[in-house]
Protein backbone atom coordinates (compact mmCIF):
# COMPACT_ATOMS: atom_id res chain seq x y z
CA UNK A 1 0.00 0.00 0.00
CA UNK A 2 1.44 3.54 -0.84
CA UNK A 3 2.02 6.50 1.05
CA UNK A 4 -1.35 8.07 -0.67
CA UNK A 5 -3.15 5.15 -0.04
CA UNK A 6 -2.59 5.09 3.07
CA UNK A 7 -3.58 8.48 3.50
CA UNK A 8 -6.51 7.93 2.02
CA UNK A 9 -7.74 4.76 3.97
CA UNK A 10 -6.74 7.50 7.22
CA UNK A 11 -9.12 9.92 6.41
CA UNK A 12 -12.19 6.98 5.32
CA UNK A 13 -11.50 5.49 8.94
CA UNK A 14 -11.57 9.42 10.59
CA UNK A 15 -14.80 10.03 8.96
CA UNK A 16 -16.24 6.76 9.75
CA UNK A 17 -15.54 7.76 13.39
CA UNK A 18 -16.54 11.14 12.90
CA UNK A 19 -20.44 10.42 11.45
CA UNK A 20 -21.02 7.16 13.43
CA UNK A 21 -22.84 9.47 16.04
CA UNK A 22 -25.53 10.16 13.69
CA UNK A 23 -26.13 6.57 13.24
CA UNK A 24 -27.65 5.37 16.53
CA UNK A 25 -29.08 7.09 19.01
CA UNK A 26 -29.12 7.09 23.35
CA UNK A 27 -31.81 5.62 24.86
CA UNK A 28 -33.93 8.65 26.86
CA UNK A 29 -37.35 7.25 28.61
CA UNK A 30 -40.23 8.65 26.30
CA UNK A 31 -41.46 12.05 27.50
CA UNK A 32 -44.89 10.58 26.17
CA UNK A 33 -44.72 8.30 29.01
CA UNK A 34 -47.32 10.14 31.74
CA UNK A 35 -47.42 9.04 35.64
CA UNK A 36 -50.41 11.27 35.88
CA UNK A 37 -53.42 10.90 37.91
CA UNK A 38 -52.31 6.91 38.09
CA UNK A 39 -54.00 6.48 41.35
CA UNK A 40 -57.70 7.20 41.10
CA UNK A 41 -59.12 10.07 43.47
CA UNK A 42 -55.60 10.13 44.95
CA UNK A 43 -52.99 13.41 44.86
CA UNK A 44 -50.48 12.69 47.46
CA UNK A 45 -47.23 15.17 47.57
CA UNK A 46 -45.88 12.48 50.22
CA UNK A 47 -43.02 10.08 48.43
CA UNK A 48 -43.16 7.74 51.67
CA UNK A 49 -45.03 4.43 50.67
CA UNK A 50 -44.87 1.08 51.89
CA UNK A 51 -43.54 -0.36 48.72
CA UNK A 52 -40.20 0.27 50.75
CA UNK A 53 -40.80 -1.44 53.73
CA UNK A 54 -39.38 -4.74 53.95
CA UNK A 55 -41.82 -7.81 53.95
CA UNK A 56 -40.70 -8.93 57.12
CA UNK A 57 -41.62 -5.41 58.74
CA UNK A 58 -45.05 -5.50 56.89
CA UNK A 59 -46.15 -9.22 58.16
CA UNK A 60 -45.94 -9.71 61.56
CA UNK A 61 -47.24 -13.03 62.48
CA UNK A 62 -43.72 -15.08 62.37
CA UNK A 63 -45.21 -18.26 61.04
CA UNK A 64 -46.48 -16.27 58.17
CA UNK A 65 -42.84 -15.29 57.98
CA UNK A 66 -41.63 -18.30 57.87
CA UNK A 67 -43.59 -19.83 55.06
CA UNK A 68 -42.60 -16.73 53.30
CA UNK A 69 -39.05 -17.33 53.76
CA UNK A 70 -39.36 -20.99 52.76
CA UNK A 71 -40.91 -20.28 49.76
CA UNK A 72 -38.17 -17.60 48.88
CA UNK A 73 -35.81 -20.56 49.03
CA UNK A 74 -38.09 -23.27 47.65
CA UNK A 75 -40.55 -22.01 44.91
CA UNK A 76 -39.42 -23.16 41.35
CA UNK A 77 -40.98 -20.83 39.72
CA UNK A 78 -38.71 -18.23 41.36
CA UNK A 79 -35.65 -20.89 41.09
CA UNK A 80 -36.17 -20.73 36.99
CA UNK A 81 -36.69 -16.73 37.22
CA UNK A 82 -32.65 -17.12 38.57
CA UNK A 83 -31.88 -19.48 35.36
CA UNK A 84 -33.09 -17.02 33.35
CA UNK A 85 -30.90 -13.94 34.71
CA UNK A 86 -27.97 -17.05 35.13
CA UNK A 87 -28.68 -17.67 31.10
CA UNK A 88 -28.48 -13.51 30.32
CA UNK A 89 -25.25 -12.83 32.50
CA UNK A 90 -23.55 -15.43 30.02
CA UNK A 91 -25.28 -13.71 26.75
CA UNK A 92 -23.83 -10.07 28.61
CA UNK A 93 -20.47 -11.71 28.67
CA UNK A 94 -20.68 -12.95 25.00
CA UNK A 95 -21.57 -9.40 23.86
CA UNK A 96 -18.92 -7.90 25.56
CA UNK A 97 -16.50 -10.73 24.09
CA UNK A 98 -16.99 -9.19 20.90
CA UNK A 99 -15.19 -6.32 21.29
CA UNK A 100 -11.79 -8.26 21.08
CA UNK A 101 -10.51 -10.14 18.41
CA UNK A 102 -10.81 -13.47 17.53
CA UNK A 103 -7.53 -16.31 17.56
CA UNK A 104 -7.42 -19.17 16.14
CA UNK A 105 -4.67 -21.82 15.99
CA UNK A 106 -3.98 -23.79 13.03
CA UNK A 107 -1.42 -26.94 13.38
CA UNK A 108 -1.68 -29.48 9.97
CA UNK A 109 0.17 -32.07 7.95
CA UNK A 110 -0.68 -32.14 4.66
CA UNK A 111 0.22 -35.14 2.22
CA UNK A 112 0.05 -34.61 -1.50
CA UNK A 113 0.72 -36.90 -4.34
CA UNK A 114 0.51 -36.54 -8.13
CA UNK A 115 0.74 -38.95 -10.62
CA UNK A 116 3.99 -38.99 -12.86
CA UNK A 117 1.71 -39.29 -16.09
CA UNK A 118 0.56 -35.60 -15.24
CA UNK A 119 4.09 -34.18 -15.33
CA UNK A 120 6.42 -33.38 -18.24
CA UNK A 121 9.40 -34.70 -17.94
CA UNK A 122 11.46 -36.40 -19.91
CA UNK A 123 11.47 -40.51 -20.22
CA UNK A 124 14.02 -42.10 -17.59
CA UNK A 125 14.19 -39.08 -14.89
CA UNK A 126 12.90 -40.77 -11.95
CA UNK A 127 10.50 -38.02 -10.15
CA UNK A 128 9.67 -38.11 -6.41
CA UNK A 129 5.89 -36.83 -6.48
CA UNK A 130 4.70 -37.70 -2.69
CA UNK A 131 5.56 -34.32 -0.78
CA UNK A 132 4.50 -33.37 2.84
CA UNK A 133 4.19 -29.73 3.99
CA UNK A 134 4.03 -28.90 7.70
CA UNK A 135 2.19 -25.77 9.20
CA UNK A 136 1.43 -24.18 12.28
CA UNK A 137 -0.36 -20.71 12.20
CA UNK A 138 -2.10 -18.31 13.96
CA UNK A 139 -4.88 -15.97 12.40
CA UNK A 140 -7.01 -13.19 14.31
CA UNK A 141 -9.87 -11.07 13.00
CA UNK A 142 -10.89 -7.82 14.71
CA UNK A 143 -14.18 -6.08 13.54
CA UNK A 144 -14.18 -1.83 14.60
CA UNK A 145 -17.01 -1.01 16.29
CA UNK A 146 -17.14 2.61 13.62
CA UNK A 147 -20.78 2.43 13.52
CA UNK A 148 -22.15 1.41 17.34
CA UNK A 149 -22.99 -2.04 15.83
CA UNK A 150 -21.28 -3.99 18.68
CA UNK A 151 -22.02 -0.93 21.07
CA UNK A 152 -25.66 -1.17 20.59
CA UNK A 153 -25.30 -4.93 20.52
CA UNK A 154 -23.73 -4.90 23.81
CA UNK A 155 -26.35 -2.44 25.40
CA UNK A 156 -29.61 -4.60 24.29
CA UNK A 157 -27.73 -7.50 26.12
CA UNK A 158 -27.24 -5.32 29.38
CA UNK A 159 -31.26 -3.92 29.30
CA UNK A 160 -32.13 -7.82 28.72
CA UNK A 161 -30.23 -8.94 31.81
CA UNK A 162 -31.50 -6.42 33.63
CA UNK A 163 -35.32 -7.00 32.63
CA UNK A 164 -34.68 -10.74 33.52
CA UNK A 165 -33.55 -9.08 36.97
CA UNK A 166 -36.41 -7.24 37.38
CA UNK A 167 -38.69 -10.33 36.27
CA UNK A 168 -37.21 -12.24 39.06
CA UNK A 169 -37.85 -9.78 41.16
CA UNK A 170 -41.68 -9.62 39.69
CA UNK A 171 -41.65 -13.30 40.51
CA UNK A 172 -40.74 -13.00 43.93
CA UNK A 173 -43.46 -10.37 45.07
CA UNK A 174 -46.07 -11.90 43.66
CA UNK A 175 -44.42 -15.08 45.47
CA UNK A 176 -44.60 -13.21 48.71
CA UNK A 177 -48.66 -11.93 47.70
CA UNK A 178 -49.74 -15.20 46.83
CA UNK A 179 -48.13 -16.71 50.30
CA UNK A 180 -49.82 -13.93 52.25
CA UNK A 181 -53.19 -14.06 50.57
CA UNK A 182 -53.83 -17.72 50.80
CA UNK A 183 -52.29 -17.89 54.40
CA UNK A 184 -55.05 -14.95 55.57
CA UNK A 185 -57.79 -16.87 53.87
CA UNK A 186 -56.71 -20.21 55.71
CA UNK A 187 -57.43 -18.02 58.67
CA UNK A 188 -60.46 -17.08 57.75
CA UNK A 189 -61.51 -20.51 56.96
CA UNK A 190 -60.07 -21.96 60.07
CA UNK A 191 -62.75 -19.07 61.80
CA UNK A 192 -65.85 -19.92 59.64
CA UNK A 193 -65.31 -23.37 60.33
CA UNK A 194 -64.69 -22.82 64.18
CA UNK A 195 -67.94 -20.57 64.25
CA UNK A 196 -70.03 -22.82 61.90
CA UNK A 197 -68.87 -25.63 64.57
CA UNK A 198 -70.11 -23.75 67.51
CA UNK A 199 -73.21 -22.63 65.82
CA UNK A 200 -73.58 -26.19 64.76
CA UNK A 201 -73.42 -27.18 68.54
CA UNK A 202 -75.75 -24.36 69.93
CA UNK A 203 -78.31 -25.51 67.89
CA UNK A 204 -78.14 -29.03 68.57
CA UNK A 205 -78.68 -27.68 71.91
CA UNK A 206 -81.57 -26.23 70.23
CA UNK A 207 -83.22 -29.15 69.20
CA UNK A 208 -83.33 -30.53 72.46
CA UNK A 209 -84.96 -27.45 73.64
CA UNK A 210 -87.78 -27.34 70.99
CA UNK A 211 -88.47 -30.96 71.84
CA UNK A 212 -89.08 -30.34 75.63
CA UNK A 213 -90.88 -27.11 74.36
CA UNK A 214 -93.23 -28.89 72.12
CA UNK A 215 -94.11 -31.68 75.18
CA UNK A 216 -94.87 -28.10 77.18
CA UNK A 217 -97.32 -27.73 74.27
CA UNK A 218 -95.75 -24.23 73.80
CA UNK A 219 -94.37 -25.13 70.24
CA UNK A 220 -95.86 -27.55 68.15
CA UNK A 221 -94.02 -30.50 65.62
CA UNK A 222 -93.55 -28.00 62.89
CA UNK A 223 -91.18 -26.32 65.10
CA UNK A 224 -89.35 -29.34 65.75
CA UNK A 225 -88.62 -30.15 62.49
CA UNK A 226 -87.59 -26.52 61.50
CA UNK A 227 -85.10 -26.72 64.41
CA UNK A 228 -83.81 -29.66 63.19
CA UNK A 229 -83.47 -28.40 59.51
CA UNK A 230 -82.05 -25.31 60.99
CA UNK A 231 -79.21 -27.79 62.73
CA UNK A 232 -78.40 -29.47 59.40
CA UNK A 233 -78.08 -26.14 57.05
CA UNK A 234 -74.93 -25.39 59.87
CA UNK A 235 -73.92 -28.99 59.76
CA UNK A 236 -73.94 -28.99 55.74
CA UNK A 237 -71.20 -25.71 55.66
CA UNK A 238 -68.11 -27.67 57.80
CA UNK A 239 -68.15 -30.60 54.70
CA UNK A 240 -67.25 -27.10 52.23
CA UNK A 241 -65.05 -25.52 54.75
CA UNK A 242 -62.76 -28.13 55.23
CA UNK A 243 -62.66 -28.88 51.98
CA UNK A 244 -61.89 -25.01 51.56
CA UNK A 245 -58.87 -25.67 54.11
CA UNK A 246 -57.44 -28.72 52.50
CA UNK A 247 -57.35 -27.06 49.17
CA UNK A 248 -55.97 -24.14 50.08
CA UNK A 249 -52.81 -25.66 52.51
CA UNK A 250 -52.07 -27.62 49.22
CA UNK A 251 -51.90 -24.55 47.26
CA UNK A 252 -49.87 -22.99 49.83
CA UNK A 253 -47.56 -26.38 49.44
CA UNK A 254 -46.99 -25.91 45.95
CA UNK A 255 -45.87 -22.27 46.67
CA UNK A 256 -43.82 -23.40 48.73
CA UNK A 257 -42.04 -26.10 46.57
CA UNK A 258 -43.70 -28.95 48.68
CA UNK A 259 -45.47 -31.97 48.59
CA UNK A 260 -49.15 -31.63 49.94
CA UNK A 261 -49.50 -31.09 53.86
CA UNK A 262 -50.50 -29.64 56.80
CA UNK A 263 -49.40 -25.82 57.17
CA UNK A 264 -48.58 -24.37 60.32
CA UNK A 265 -50.16 -21.52 61.41
CA UNK A 266 -51.67 -18.69 63.98
CA UNK A 267 -55.50 -17.57 64.30
CA UNK A 268 -56.80 -14.80 62.21
CA UNK A 269 -57.54 -12.59 65.31
CA UNK A 270 -54.20 -12.03 66.08
CA UNK A 271 -53.50 -10.81 62.70
CA UNK A 272 -51.63 -7.06 62.35
CA UNK A 273 -50.84 -4.62 59.21
CA UNK A 274 -49.24 -1.40 59.08
CA UNK A 275 -50.69 1.48 60.71
CA UNK A 276 -49.37 3.90 57.94
CA UNK A 277 -51.43 2.18 54.60
CA UNK A 278 -48.81 5.04 52.37
CA UNK A 279 -48.90 4.74 48.49
CA UNK A 280 -46.50 7.58 47.90
CA UNK A 281 -46.34 9.02 43.93
CA UNK A 282 -47.61 7.63 40.80
CA UNK A 283 -44.37 8.21 39.05
CA UNK A 284 -42.20 5.80 42.04
CA UNK A 285 -43.90 3.01 39.98
CA UNK A 286 -41.56 3.61 37.57
CA UNK A 287 -38.90 2.69 39.78
CA UNK A 288 -40.67 0.29 42.63
CA UNK A 289 -42.23 -1.94 40.16
CA UNK A 290 -40.49 -4.72 39.11
CA UNK A 291 -42.83 -5.58 36.04
CA UNK A 292 -42.95 -1.92 34.71
CA UNK A 293 -39.40 -2.16 35.42
CA UNK A 294 -38.80 -5.23 33.15
CA UNK A 295 -41.37 -3.53 30.33
CA UNK A 296 -39.16 -0.85 30.28
CA UNK A 297 -35.83 -3.11 30.13
CA UNK A 298 -38.20 -4.65 27.11
CA UNK A 299 -38.11 -1.33 25.12
CA UNK A 300 -34.55 -0.29 25.79
CA UNK A 301 -34.10 -3.76 23.83
CA UNK A 302 -36.20 -3.17 21.10
CA UNK A 303 -34.62 0.47 20.71
CA UNK A 304 -31.37 -0.94 20.75
CA UNK A 305 -32.28 -3.57 17.98
CA UNK A 306 -33.31 -0.89 15.78
CA UNK A 307 -30.05 0.92 16.40
CA UNK A 308 -28.46 -2.26 15.49
CA UNK A 309 -30.58 -2.67 12.19
CA UNK A 310 -29.72 0.76 11.47
CA UNK A 311 -25.54 0.00 11.41
CA UNK A 312 -26.34 -2.53 8.66
CA UNK A 313 -26.84 0.04 5.76
CA UNK A 314 -23.14 1.31 6.26
CA UNK A 315 -19.59 -1.03 5.37
CA UNK A 316 -18.23 -2.85 8.06
CA UNK A 317 -13.84 -2.32 8.82
CA UNK A 318 -12.69 -5.79 9.59
CA UNK A 319 -8.79 -6.18 10.39
CA UNK A 320 -7.67 -9.69 10.09
CA UNK A 321 -3.96 -11.11 10.30
CA UNK A 322 -2.03 -14.43 10.33
CA UNK A 323 1.58 -15.83 10.57
CA UNK A 324 3.42 -18.71 11.49
CA UNK A 325 5.56 -21.40 10.24
CA UNK A 326 5.02 -23.56 7.16
CA UNK A 327 8.09 -25.92 5.22
CA UNK A 328 8.46 -29.41 3.48
CA UNK A 329 10.55 -30.57 5.91
CA UNK A 330 9.83 -31.34 9.78
CA UNK A 331 13.58 -30.46 10.58
CA UNK A 332 13.54 -27.56 8.80
CA UNK A 333 10.08 -26.50 10.14
CA UNK A 334 11.36 -23.73 11.97
CA UNK A 335 14.07 -22.07 9.68
CA UNK A 336 13.35 -19.99 6.78
CA UNK A 337 9.19 -20.77 7.05
CA UNK A 338 7.89 -17.76 8.33
CA UNK A 339 4.79 -16.30 7.13
CA UNK A 340 2.35 -13.99 7.33
CA UNK A 341 -0.03 -11.19 5.97
CA UNK A 342 -1.91 -8.61 7.54
CA UNK A 343 -5.46 -7.34 5.68
CA UNK A 344 -7.39 -4.26 6.34
CA UNK A 345 -10.74 -3.16 4.56
CA UNK A 346 -14.32 -2.15 4.68
CA UNK A 347 -17.20 -4.46 3.20
CA UNK A 348 -20.40 -2.27 2.13
CA UNK A 349 -22.97 -5.31 1.27
CA UNK A 350 -24.69 -4.24 -2.65
CA UNK A 351 -27.42 -6.32 -3.06
CA UNK A 352 -28.84 -6.79 0.33
CA UNK A 353 -30.43 -3.63 0.93
CA UNK A 354 -33.78 -4.85 0.39
CA UNK A 355 -33.23 -7.00 3.24
CA UNK A 356 -31.86 -4.26 5.40
CA UNK A 357 -35.09 -2.20 5.28
CA UNK A 358 -37.10 -4.81 5.88
CA UNK A 359 -34.92 -5.54 8.99
CA UNK A 360 -34.81 -2.04 10.19
CA UNK A 361 -38.88 -1.30 9.37
CA UNK A 362 -39.19 -5.06 11.66
CA UNK A 363 -37.12 -3.49 14.92
CA UNK A 364 -39.31 -0.38 14.41
CA UNK A 365 -42.44 -2.11 14.59
CA UNK A 366 -41.20 -4.41 17.82
CA UNK A 367 -39.57 -0.86 19.52
CA UNK A 368 -43.12 0.24 19.33
CA UNK A 369 -45.24 -3.03 20.39
CA UNK A 370 -42.69 -2.44 23.09
CA UNK A 371 -43.20 1.09 23.95
CA UNK A 372 -47.23 0.20 23.99
CA UNK A 373 -46.58 -2.80 26.58
CA UNK A 374 -44.41 -0.47 28.80
CA UNK A 375 -47.37 2.04 29.02
CA UNK A 376 -49.80 -0.73 29.63
CA UNK A 377 -47.73 -2.52 32.70
CA UNK A 378 -47.57 1.44 33.88
CA UNK A 379 -51.54 1.42 33.48
CA UNK A 380 -52.00 -1.63 35.43
CA UNK A 381 -50.44 -0.81 38.14
CA UNK A 382 -52.16 2.22 38.76
CA UNK A 383 -55.19 0.47 38.32
CA UNK A 384 -54.28 -2.66 40.59
CA UNK A 385 -53.15 0.52 43.13
CA UNK A 386 -56.28 2.25 42.95
CA UNK A 387 -58.63 -0.91 43.62
CA UNK A 388 -56.47 -2.29 46.57
CA UNK A 389 -56.87 0.91 48.13
CA UNK A 390 -60.09 1.03 47.65
CA UNK A 391 -60.85 -2.54 48.70
CA UNK A 392 -59.02 -1.73 51.82
CA UNK A 393 -61.30 1.63 52.50
CA UNK A 394 -64.64 -0.28 52.46
CA UNK A 395 -63.26 -3.04 54.32
CA UNK A 396 -62.84 -0.30 56.90
CA UNK A 397 -65.77 1.63 56.28
CA UNK A 398 -67.70 -1.85 57.04
CA UNK A 399 -65.73 -2.85 59.49
CA UNK A 400 -67.51 -0.85 62.29
CA UNK A 401 -71.23 -1.51 60.89
CA UNK A 402 -70.74 -5.06 60.27
CA UNK A 403 -70.04 -4.94 64.40
CA UNK A 404 -72.78 -3.30 65.06
CA UNK A 405 -74.78 -5.58 62.80
CA UNK A 406 -73.98 -8.93 64.83
CA UNK A 407 -74.31 -7.63 68.12
CA UNK A 408 -77.95 -6.60 67.15
CA UNK A 409 -78.23 -9.84 65.99
CA UNK A 410 -76.83 -11.55 68.67
CA UNK A 411 -79.45 -9.81 70.97
CA UNK A 412 -82.20 -10.85 68.55
CA UNK A 413 -81.50 -14.44 68.71
CA UNK A 414 -81.70 -14.16 72.84
CA UNK A 415 -84.56 -12.12 73.36
CA UNK A 416 -86.73 -14.47 70.40
CA UNK A 417 -85.44 -17.87 72.24
CA UNK A 418 -86.33 -15.93 75.48
CA UNK A 419 -90.20 -14.85 73.95
CA UNK A 420 -90.08 -18.51 72.63
CA UNK A 421 -89.85 -20.64 75.96
CA UNK A 422 -91.47 -17.85 78.45
CA UNK A 423 -94.14 -16.79 76.21
CA UNK A 424 -96.51 -17.19 73.28
CA UNK A 425 -95.40 -13.58 71.81
CA UNK A 426 -93.22 -15.28 69.53
CA UNK A 427 -93.20 -18.25 67.12
CA UNK A 428 -90.10 -20.41 65.90
CA UNK A 429 -89.51 -18.66 62.54
CA UNK A 430 -88.78 -15.74 64.18
CA UNK A 431 -85.81 -17.36 66.18
CA UNK A 432 -85.23 -19.61 63.02
CA UNK A 433 -84.76 -16.12 61.00
CA UNK A 434 -82.18 -14.38 63.91
CA UNK A 435 -80.00 -17.41 63.76
CA UNK A 436 -79.76 -17.75 60.60
CA UNK A 437 -79.28 -13.95 60.37
CA UNK A 438 -76.18 -14.04 63.19
CA UNK A 439 -74.34 -16.89 61.29
CA UNK A 440 -74.57 -14.79 57.93
CA UNK A 441 -73.37 -11.79 59.53
CA UNK A 442 -70.32 -13.75 61.25
CA UNK A 443 -69.09 -15.32 58.88
CA UNK A 444 -69.73 -12.14 56.37
CA UNK A 445 -67.44 -10.20 59.22
CA UNK A 446 -64.81 -12.98 58.87
CA UNK A 447 -65.07 -11.75 54.75
CA UNK A 448 -64.58 -8.00 56.06
CA UNK A 449 -61.32 -9.00 57.80
CA UNK A 450 -59.82 -11.03 55.29
CA UNK A 451 -60.62 -8.39 52.41
CA UNK A 452 -59.05 -5.36 54.49
CA UNK A 453 -55.73 -7.92 55.13
CA UNK A 454 -55.60 -8.77 51.90
CA UNK A 455 -56.44 -5.59 50.49
CA UNK A 456 -52.94 -4.55 52.40
CA UNK A 457 -51.52 -7.65 50.44
CA UNK A 458 -52.37 -6.61 46.94
CA UNK A 459 -51.21 -3.06 47.97
CA UNK A 460 -47.97 -3.83 48.87
CA UNK A 461 -47.59 -5.82 46.12
CA UNK A 462 -49.16 -3.02 43.54
CA UNK A 463 -46.52 -0.66 44.94
CA UNK A 464 -43.86 -3.10 44.29
CA UNK A 465 -43.02 -4.00 47.69
CA UNK A 466 -41.52 -7.23 48.16
CA UNK A 467 -37.78 -7.41 46.36
CA UNK A 468 -35.95 -5.16 48.04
Amino acid sequence: MTHSSNKYFVLVVAAVFLSACSITKKYERPTTLSTDKLFRDQASADSTTIANMPWQSVFKDEKLNALIQKGLDNNLNLKNAIENIIQAQASLRQSKLAYYPTLQLDANATRNKQSEAGLNFPPGININTLTTTYKLGLSTSWEADIWGKLSSSKRAALASYLATDAAKQAVQTQLISDIANNYFLLLAYDKQLKITQETLESRIENVETIKALKEGAIVNGAAVVQSEANKYAAEVLIPDLKQSIRETENTINILLGQAPGPIDRGVLGTQSIPENIAIGLPSQLLQNRPDVRQAEFDFRVAFESTNLARTYFYPSLTLTASGGFSNLELKDFFTNSIFYSIIGGLTQPIFNQGLNKMRLTTAQSQQLQAYNNFQQSLLTAGQEVSNALYAYQMAVDKQDSREKQIEALAKAVDYTQQLLEYSSATNYTDVLTSEQNLLAAQLSGINDNLQKLQAVVDLYRALGGGWK
